[in-house]
């Protein structure tokens, strides 16, 4: 059994694939891994790439952009994580869902596993992520965008009192940057997920294109009696956004992703005045498009 399968998706980041490539096979330690790259039908010559310069890849060249969630699925059923309740007797040990515009120092992978290890309660942990200019991702480590949460974030009350627990939950503001906290979720851009977790929980949900896939698994794994954890021992470099600014739907992704996940896990407690000023929010932030989604139901994966 290995220890680790990584899945990669990318779409049309060809040179920082490769250098996140690199980065992952000049990792330190006893690692017994393998590396999944789903390309989402780029056009600037990533899967080639990936087959000339990495032969030890296990490549899924795709013709068409499928989205984040259903990408990721691919590789994971690769790595033999089929469904909820079925996984593979040589499934590795943990998944972790790794963006190509990310860059690990050697001991990243070992020790996150050696974490993760020390903790048989935490189902899924992320790393401090930093930006190109060395500030911190803030969305590696997130509470859940509850109705209320989500209004204390949009209403600007997080700017006003970052270090509050309340009004700054959204981003955990108020927790030091460099030090270990349970939180609701970490980011998809590096999300370790325990074996076990999986088998529980199930893949990602399809329903979403791009962004909330991650909340949502964060979501069903807490619900399932797991704890998730931010480990700030380890520092990862993220450029961010590099696919999803090429992309003219990723603003309405957003939205419809916020939609999506807050029907899913909030709507059926929300009284229905404060449902309809949400979906009042949801429309005004991401357009008359999101009309459609709204009367559609969502999938459970």
């Amino acid at each position: 059994m290995r220890d680790i399968g990584i899945v990669i998706v990318n779409w049309n980041t060809c040179a920082l694939l490769r250098r996140c490539l690199e980065t992952v096979f000049a990792s330190q330690g006893d690692l017994r891994m393998r590396v999944v790259v789903v390309d989402n039908g780029s056009g600037d010559g990533s899967a080639d790439m990936v087959a000339d310069c990495f032969p030890q890849v296990d490549l899924i060249a795709q013709s068409d952009n499928l989205g984040y969630p259903r990408a990721n699925n691919l590789g994971l059923r690769r790595l033999g994580f089929q469904a909820k309740g079925a996984i593979a007797a040589d499934a590795p040990r943990y998944a972790l869902l790794l963006n190509p515009d990310t860059e690990l120092p050697p001991t990243a992978l070992a020790t996150m596993l050696a974490f993760m290890d020390s903790r048989l309660d935490i189902g899924a942990a992320g790393p401090k992520l930093v930006l190109s200019d060395g500030s911190l991702d803030k969305a590696c480590r997130r509470g859940f965008p509850s109705p209320l949460v989500s209004f204390y974030h949009y209403a600007g009350l997080a700017r006003l009192f970052p270090r509050s627990r309340r009004f700054g939950y959204y981003n955990m503001t108020f927790a030091d940057e460099n030090q270990d906290i349970e939180v609701d979720s970490v980011v998809g851009a590096f999300m370790q997920v325990r074996r076990e977790a999986i088998e529980r929980v199930g893949l990602l949900d399809e329903a979403f294109f791009m962004y909330g896939e991650d909340l949502d698994w964060a979501f069903r794994i807490k619900a399932a009696g797991y704890k998730i954890w931010y480990h700030a021992a380890v520092t990862v470099m993220h450029v961010k956004r590099a696919a999803s600014r090429q992309s003219p739907r990723a603003q309405f992704e957003f939205w419809r992703a916020m939609l999506i996940f807050y029907r899913k896990h909030f709507r059926r407690d929300t009284w229905l005045p404060i449902h309809l000023l949400i979906l009042a929010a949801l429309l005004y932030k991401g357009g008359l498009g999101l009309w459609r989604e709204i009367r559609q139901p969502t999938s459970t994966p």
